[in-house]
């Protein structure tokens, strides 16, 4: 039965470049879908630009420009990060839009008449420079628990304590450095405390959708519990709180209606932007919208979304939904983060992953869609990129095991059978066991057990290569010319099977691999469509000359990825100061004098120099500098220098590097090249702290 399933990843804030954290969740979403479309039913995969709120209004005025030229800057970027990764939608919108403003107020309006909007009068730290009411994290203060200076307006990175605003000592606004005045105001709640949206909750997130499947995972409804107690205990209770809803001009937003001033917090208008996209796409389409999300209608409702998210998509989205009369999600689908070598992603510690710069240096988009593929499951498990074993993954299972089948036995049907196959005795079991397997393949990509899927489908791949090199073709080939029938038709055999057998992987890596399976669909086998599901166990009877696929990974592509873009701990000249620090956070920074007691080049880099220095502890530091095109290893050895002796130690490819060497350049490279280390005037010693 065919099903019609609409499909939403979470929303980019439009502030700034998709990071490689965007793309792992959209490849995630965009294989689900080719999987689903693969089987034939009807998918709409729709996204948006989450395009609202403070921080957008302040960056923009910073940059002396409208919030809205701000939103479409980043809206500019968008198909070159999702092209560039096959990432297919069917539509890409903005919150900022039409739409997203009519379904915002007539929600808002529903759960007002539903009895689930309130309002109260609260005090708030406002700015009196900036003439705006102050968001949480630009309000700066001293811990009132541990008493470190300058946290952050709700909780301490220090000693990890939650606390209001309003408790920080000596708070300041980050925009003015003003100190703050507490103000009253009116604010909107959404009734997210009352009993029947408790209720509500509780009976969605322990259910399951019309397909009798959990609508939340298992890790995801332990979260619940946390905020809507346990339904097993008679004495548990929810914690649950009102939703604060509103936001105060000046504020970039949707007018709350009948409400002058007062806009929606962009926590209510964001998620409705999935609706607001699937109806700009009903109309490109010509369908209902209504019809389609119609609450007591056949159509399932998915979302990705990250870890960190959950308690907006798990009790703010369904709730609102409900209430307001509309369709409630059937499924949320949660990942976890994604880390570089086991380290959260740095971009100033370069253990970051540009996918811009990663498509820039030519390196394979479906490289990283396997690779991401492998590594994902079902449950909310943070995946971590490895170079090596991105290294290893690619060029052995990809290159040495799928594609090196063709490569092998397609060279020896085109020389010596002119592109026809043939298949000796009884096919049933041969077709029978591709069905199994891809079965077994589509069900995994279904059920989101991608790595699952991948080990099952290479597992497949070894047994045909191992059933290859043990009917030794080579050998059936010689003098193949001359040999009786029997000989050329086992010869013909052998290698049909064996492109049956590739041709089977490709169909069930076409949701991971959709470029190169339409190359293998169209070239190859000649085909006018892309594979479906069923096409795995259609025997292909002629195939065209084989042409090379795919290119291995070069390690010197993975080391110009992590390099940084510009050498490392680099001071720029020739550029404007940057904006005024304290001297708190001056002196946060451990700055000591180094003695170069060794230098050496890095194999496999052409930037980077391996630095074993000396800081008066007792002990050697390793440190990594792309200072290579500027000075020769020898040249260095003996001098003193300055470092940051402070830094957190980074995982590299070549090892950990326990520090950072100051060095001065040009803001313009081009025009004026050349980097030069601090060295420090005679009479300084390892150790010594500059102040």
């Amino acid at each position: 039965m065919t099903r019609t399933i609409f499909v939403t990843t979470a929303l980019p804030y439009a502030n700034g470049s998709f990071h490689i954290g965007h793309i792992m969740e959209y490849i995630q979403a965009d294989i689900w879908v080719r999987t689903m479309r693969m089987s034939g039913h009807t998918v709409h995969f729709v996204g948006a630009d989450d395009a609202h709120g403070a921080p957008i209004m302040l960056k923009a005025e910073k940059e002396g420009i409208s919030p809205e030229e701000l939103v479409a800057r980043y809206a500019n970027e968008r198909p070159t990060y999702l092209n560039g990764f096959h990432i297919k939608f069917d539509h890409w919108h903005s919150t900022h839009s039409e739409e997203n403003i009519q379904l915002s107020g007539d929600i808002y309006k529903a759960l007002k008449a539903a009895g689930f909007i309130s309002s109260k009068t609260i005090e708030q730290f406002y700015d009196p420079v900036k003439g705006m009411f102050l968001p949480d994290r630009y309000i700066k203060g001293e811990c009132p628990k541990c008493h470190a200076k300058d946290q952050y307006g709700d909780s301490c990175e220090v000693c990890s304590a939650v606390y209001a605003p309003t408790e920080l000592i000596n708070p300041y606004s980050t925009l003015t450095n003003a100190t703050p005045v507490l103000k009253s105001s009116e604010h909107f709640f959404f009734k997210l405390s009352d009993p029947r949206c408790v209720e509500f909750l509780q009976d969605w997130t322990n259910g399951t959708n019309a397909r009798g499947q959990k609508r939340l995972q298992n890790e995801v409804l332990a979260k619940t519990r946390e905020w809507l107690g346990n339904t097993e205990d008679s004495e548990s209770e929810s914690n649950l709180n009102d939703w604060d809803i509103s936001r105060d001009a000046p504020y970039f937003g949707i007018e709350i209606p009948d409400e002058p001033g007062k806009y929606f917090y962009v926590w209510l208008d964001a998620p409705v932007g999935y609706l607001a996209s699937l109806k700009a796409y009903c109309k490109q389409q010509g369908l209902d919208f209504d019809d389609l999300l119609d609450p007591n209608g056949n159509t399932e409702q998915v979302h990705f979304i990250g870890k960190d998210i959950i308690y907006f998509h798990a009790l703010f989205w369904p709730a609102t939904l409900k209430f307001s009369g509309r369709k409630v999600p059937d499924s949320l689908f949660v990942h976890g983060f994604i880390t570089v070598s086991g380290e959260k992603m740095s971009k100033s510690r370069g253990t970051g992953i540009s996918p811009i710069k990663y498509l820039e240096l030519g390196m394979n988009a479906e490289w990283m869609r396997y690779y991401i593929a492998a590594k994902l499951n079902a449950r909310v498990e943070d995946i971590d990129f490895n170079p090596d074993d991105f290294i290893a993954r690619v060029n052995s299972d990809l290159i040495g095991k799928y594609i090196n089948i063709a490569s092998r036995a397609a060279n020896f049907i085109s020389k010596h059978f002119d592109g026809k196959l043939a298949y000796l005795g009884d096919i049933n079991a041969f077709t029978t066991e591709i069905a199994s397997v891809t079965e077994s393949v589509r069900n995994d990509f279904e059920a989101r057990e991608y790595g699952r899927a991948i080990r099952t489908l290479m597992a497949y791949a070894d047994k045909i290569n191992q059933g290859f090199d043990n009917a030794q073709p080579w050998v059936l080939a010689k003098g193949i010319s001359t040999a009786e029938p029997a000989q050329k038709e086992n010869l013909q055999d052998i290698c049909s099977r064996a492109i049956a057998g590739f041709k089977a992987l490709s169909v069930m890596l076409t949701p991971v691999l959709p470029a190169l399976s339409n190359r293998i669909a169209t070239e190859l086998f000649e085909q006018d469509t892309d594979f479906s599901w069923q096409d795995a166990t259609q025997l292909p009877e002629h195939i065209a000359t084989f042409k090379h696929l795919m290119q291995r990974v070069d390690p010197k592509m993975l080391d110009d990825l992590f390099e940084p873009p510009a050498p490392e701990a680099l001071i720029p000249g020739g550029e404007p100061i940057t904006e005024t620090i304290k001297i708190d956070d001056f002196a946060k920074i451990d700055l000591r004098i180094a003695k170069i007691i060794n230098c050496e080049h890095v194999d496999g880099s052409t930037k980077l120099l391996r630095l074993t220095l000396d800081v008066g502890e007792g002990r050697h530091r390793n440190v990594f500098s792309g200072i290579k095109e500027a000075y020769n290893p020898e040249d260095l050895v003996g001098k003193l220098t300055v470092m940051v002796a402070n830094l957190a130690p980074r995982k590299m490819k070549f090892g950990i590097s326990e520090g950072m060497v100051l060095a001065a350049s040009h803001a313009d490279e081009k025009n004026n090249p050349g980097i030069y280390i601090l060295e420090p005037w005679e009479g300084a010693q390892p150790g010594m702290r500059i102040h």
